[in-house]
């Protein structure tokens, strides 16, 4: 199989089935049966009946943060036109999603 990351383009999935599978040592439907598992574990995490956090030891931590909603503003100073107010509108509340790289990512990368 010809390494993806040398073109310049990540891995599609069926590429990464089959890196997987190649260095595992598992069929095909093993690997794919793993990564849907690991798919509703990280749905179930970050649901709202779980913690919403997920981590993957060693590689990356997810979290869902709670943005409260931000009220609308009137004459504030517009930043790209000195001397000029301008409006700003409301914002509703929403769920961001936040990955952090933990460590042996970070050296991975270096």
């Amino acid at each position: 199989m010809a390494d993806a990351t040398s073109k310049g383009k990540p891995l599609s999935k069926t590429e990464m089935i089959a890196a997987i599978t190649e260095k595992a040592n598992l069929s095909k439907q093993e690997v794919t049966a793993v990564l849907d598992a690991l798919n509703d574990v990280i749905r179930e995490s970050l649901s709202s009946s779980g913690p919403g956090v997920f981590s993957l030891p060693g590689l990356l931590k997810i979290e869902k943060k709670h943005v409260p909603a931000k009220a609308a503003k009137t004459g504030v100073p517009n930043p790209f036109k000195p001397g000029e107010l301008m409006d700003v509108p409301a914002k509703p509340a929403s769920t961001k999603v936040k990955l952090v790289a933990l460590k042996s990512l970070k050296d991975m990368t270096q």
